[in-house]
């Protein structure tokens, strides 16, 4: 089974990587740019076969490892 984690600075963290963008974006001409914030996604292939467990792992992985809970939110996807 493929469980996603999609992770993103929370609201009110600086995002530099994100500006640059941002300013990268208006540099090339796209001005009705609001707004860039810059995450990451990590795509995991698990044994599991039911999908409440696999996310319910993939969540614990999130809270343990793969994201820093004080300035990071994340989202979970189960792809079947």
């Amino acid at each position: 089974m493929t469980v996603i984690a999609n992770i993103y600075l929370k609201n009110g963290v600086l995002d530099p990587q994100g500006k640059a963008v941002h300013h990268g974006l208006d540099a090339l001409g796209f001005d009705g740019v609001k707004d860039v914030r810059v995450g990451k996604q990590i795509v995991i292939q698990l044994d599991e076969t039911d999908e409440t467990k696999a996310k319910a792992e993939v969540e614990a992985m999130c809270e343990k490892l793969l994201a820093n809970t004080v300035i990071e939110n994340y989202e979970v996807e189960v792809k079947k």
